[in-house]
């Protein structure tokens, strides 16, 4: 007998061109902060004109937030937050990708909650306080498929003082509304469609794995590595091919239903925590064979990894090495076979410091792998990844 919770109070809009059909929802407020990155592509490309344009055919007014970093930190979100409250916004709108929906989440707290950002967060040297409100609503609308950050509540924030980043999550930061329209896609550049990709597979994979898994879960999460595996690498190829956009976007937000992240999204939000710059896609696609084959050389997950392996396409599967050899594959098909760590300015010697940070930042539930990891396990999956 199986037993788990499942809510999902998003509305999703799902489809190339949705976001063309926002007006016609009933937004959550007046006045919305538009959150978006510091970057150029949501006004090279259009995305920001055409929600604009959402927004004054719904009547709704906003103010423009457009400061969020590619791994956004908590003094992005509380200068969001206080922009948020000068300007009398009600409500946010988060028109990005994962750091975005992130960040979105995290300003949508504080314009409601006294403090800062890190007092509400659970890691070592968050505040660990509860909210005294509810956050402000949030209409996510992706431009990436990678995070599932717009059927979630969490979000994955840096603390440059600490040099944490971790996970604050709190039911109240679930959008209510949220769009996934591939076609906000199509620009994304083919590493980015890669690593983006990946962090959504590792989504999926971490949940099969994971020993409180259940057949819910395992159902969004296997339809997801299907999907990925089919179709990311046609992404990767050709960023215009609308169908493969299309599933990946879907495959996203499928293992972003009921994610069960194991502990090496841990173990990368470690990596993060030190070297900012570092994508978080990349970092998990760094570790990643050494980390499922981990569980793989002990049978610790022969079945689960049987499954994946089978959803991925290998005919006929026998083992968890079978699932290694099609990971090594899809990695590899999308142009990531040869990441390196000390590209990302990662050393050796400091890889000896992360073990103790895995029990101290919020990512995956490092009590739930197939087997407990223990220090020495942890540094030495960090050390056969290293290159």
């Amino acid at each position: 007998m199986y037993y788990f919770d499942f809510y999902m109070p998003a509305k999703v809009l799902f489809g190339a061109g949705k976001l063309q059909s926002l007006h016609s929802e009933k937004l959550p407020g007046k006045k919305a902060l538009i959150a978006t990155t510091n970057g150029t592509s949501v006004k090279k490309y259009g995305y920001l004109a055409a929600l604009e344009k959402e927004l004054d055919l719904a009547g709704v007014s906003y103010e423009l937030f457009d400061q969020v970093r590619p791994n956004p930190t908590s003094d992005n979100v509380m200068d969001g937050a206080a922009l948020a409250k000068k300007t009398g916004c009600d409500f946010i709108i988060a028109l990005g990708g994962g750091s975005v929906m992130d960040c979105s989440k995290c300003i949508a707290l504080m314009m409601t909650n006294d403090g800062d950002i890190w007092d509400y967060s659970l890691s070592a040297e968050g505040g660990k306080k509860q909210p005294a409100h509810k956050a402000a609503p949030i209409v996510a609308i992706t431009t990436s498929a990678g995070t599932g950050s717009e059927v979630d509540m969490a979000a994955v924030i840096t603390n440059e003082k600490t040099q944490e980043k971790t996970g604050i999550f709190f039911a109240s930061m679930f959008p209510t509304l949220s769009v996934v329209d591939s076609n906000l896609m199509m620009s994304v550049p083919p590493k980015f469609t890669a690593y983006q990709g990946m962090d959504a597979f590792y989504h999926a994979a971490e949940s099969v794995i994971n020993r409180n898994e259940h057949p819910m879960g395992e159902m969004f999460a296997l339809k997801a590595i299907e999907l990925i595996a089919r179709y990311l690498p046609a992404a990767y190829r050709d960023g215009s091919d609308k169908e493969a956009r299309s599933y990946v976007a879907l495959a996203n937000t499928l293992a972003g239903y009921y994610m069960l992240c194991t502990s090496q999204h841990t173990m990368e939000h470690v990596m993060g925590g030190y070297h900012d710059d570092l994508v978080h896609g990349a970092g998990l696609i760094m570790i990643s064979h050494a980390y499922f084959d981990f569980f793989a050389e002990r049978k610790a997950a022969e079945e689960p990894m049987i499954k994946m392996a089978k959803a991925m396409g290998v005919e006929h599967p026998a083992s968890g090495k079978d699932f290694i050899r099609a990971l090594d594959a899809l990695i590899a098909s999308v142009g990531c076979d040869g990441l390196k760590m000390s590209d990302a300015g990662i050393t050796k010697e400091e890889l000896k410091k992360y073990p103790k940070r895995v029990h101290e930042v919020l990512g995956g539930d490092i009590t739930a792998d197939p087997l407990p990891l223990s220090d020495a396990d942890y540094l030495a999956i960090y050390e056969a990844s290293y290159r």
